[in-house]
């Protein structure tokens, strides 16, 4: 077996191993230097500390959005609510103006949000690690809101409510 085989198969394997890993699901957004509002949607989130309130979250180097997130100093985490299978596609196609097929507000701290999300987390950028093909973004979270709803969840390319079965 050649080397480029077995980094192949490993890539798979690691591919189907992280996706059979349940996650939630997040669209982060901010705006670009002509105040467009841009976003994609993103698995790799996770906290990170509660003091000071850190989150991560990480995005490929060969995304469409990169080049933006790479300048900006603020960013926003919607956390998506079970309902929001359609904005967690939206996102994650490469459709032109998203945000235009969606609701969103202008925060007063203008990030964009996306309307009717479980949480939003707005932050601002603290550190940027690279990683492989991958920039991992850090932020200090300066503002939470909540709603109460359930999440969304990722799980083998396919997103979803809790099932009902789960709390019992």
């Amino acid at each position: 077996m050649s080397v480029s085989e077995n980094v192949s198969t490993t890539q798979a394997e690691f591919k189907k191993a992280l996706g059979n890993y349940p996650t939630g699901v997040t669209v982060v957004t901010t705006f670009d230097k002509q105040n467009n509002p841009i976003g994609l949607t993103v698995n790799s989130f996770a906290s990170v500390s509660l003091d000071p309130l850190l989150i991560l979250w990480s995005i490929d180097k060969k995304s469409g959005s990169y080049p933006v997130f790479l300048e900006v100093e603020k960013f926003a985490v919607n956390i998506l609510a079970e309902d929001q299978a359609r904005i967690c596609n939206l996102f994650a196609s490469k459709v032109e103006n998203r945000f235009s097929q969606c609701k969103w507000e202008e925060s007063e701290r203008q990030l964009p949000l996306i309307a009717n999300s479980l949480s939003q987390l707005e932050c601002k950028v603290v550190e940027k690690i690279e990683a492989g093909d991958h920039i991992i973004f850090i932020g200090e979270v300066l503002h939470i809101h909540n709603e109460d709803k359930d999440p969304l969840l990722y799980h083998r390319r396919s997103v979803g409510a809790i099932p009902a079965s789960f709390y019992e």
